[in-house]
C-alpha cells in the first residue's frame, strides 16, 4: 500500500491573525497508539476488609446519615416555578389522554377484526 501524505490546511495568515491548522482523526492515530503502549498497568492489590466495629447504635447512625444526605441533596435541587409546573402537568395529562385514546381505538379495531375472522 502506498502511504497517504498527511495534508494540513492552513488558512491565509494576515499580520494580525493567527494561523489555523486542521487536523484529521487519521493524523492522530500514531500518537494515540504510542501513548497506549507507554501506559503501564499497575498490579491490583486486594485490600483486606476493614475492621467493622459492632455497635448497637450503628443502625441508627446509618439511618441518620441517609436522611442527612437526602436533606443535603434536596437543598441543592432547583425547583420549577408555578408556571412551569402547570405547563409540565398539562403536557403529562395531554400525552396520557392521547395514549389512552390510542389504546382504546386499537382495542376496538382488534375486537372488530377478531369478530370478523372468527365469525
Amino acid at each position: 500500500m502506498a502511504n497517504k501524505s498527511k495534508k494540513t490546511t492552513k488558512t491565509p495568515v494576515k499580520s494580525s491573525e493567527t494561523s489555523i491548522t486542521r487536523i484529521k482523526a487519521s493524523d492522530l492515530a500514531p500518537v494515540v497508539a504510542s501513548t497506549k503502549k507507554s501506559v503501564k498497568k499497575t498490579p491490583v492489590v486486594k485490600n483486606e476488609t476493614p475492621v467493622q466495629i459492632k455497635s448497637p447504635l450503628k443502625f441508627l447512625r446509618s439511618i441518620g446519615g441517609y436522611f442527612k444526605g437526602a436533606w443535603f441533596e434536596l437543598r441543592q435541587v432547583r425547583w420549577p416555578n408555578r408556571r412551569a409546573t402547570w405547563s409540565l402537568t398539562a403536557a403529562v395529562l395531554i400525552f396520557t389522554a392521547f395514549f389512552v385514546l390510542l389504546v382504546v381505538l386499537l382495542d376496538i379495531l382488534f375486537k372488530y377484526l377478531f369478530k370478523l375472522i372468527l365469525g
